[in-house]
């Protein structure tokens, strides 16, 4: 940007943002619903608006982690669900924390 920092920061006065940077951040995590992506000792710039905050991240070292999704069959679910009259989140929560077992997942909810 032609101007530099000032230029910059003028724009950013006008548009109603403040920014500041965030000081001694050691590690930022970013989670999907496959991956994790941890960025180490990153550059954190804070952006606050009337209505919003955002956050501009930049790091040179990033650990990529695939994460454990656990799957199950579409009858167990199903089968939790009935026996324990609960909605289908509450069948798959019940389900991932007895690591797939089905009748210790159907007491959890019924006791």
């Amino acid at each position: 940007m032609r101007g530099g920092n000032r230029e910059m920061r003028r724009m950013l006065d006008k548009m109603g943002l403040d920014m500041s940077t965030l000081d001694n951040v050691e590690e930022v995590i970013i989670k999907t619903d496959k991956k994790e992506l941890y960025l180490i000792k990153p550059q954190v710039i804070e952006m606050k608006g009337k209505d919003s905050t955002i956050f501009q991240v930049v790091a040179s070292d990033i650990e990529e982690k695939q994460r454990e999704v656990p799957s199950f069959k579409e009858e167990d679910v199903i089968l939790v669900m009935q026996q324990a009259s609960v909605s289908r989140e509450k069948a798959i929560q019940a389900l991932t924390e007895s690591k797939g077992d089905m009748a210790q997942a159907i007491l959890s909810l019924t006791t």
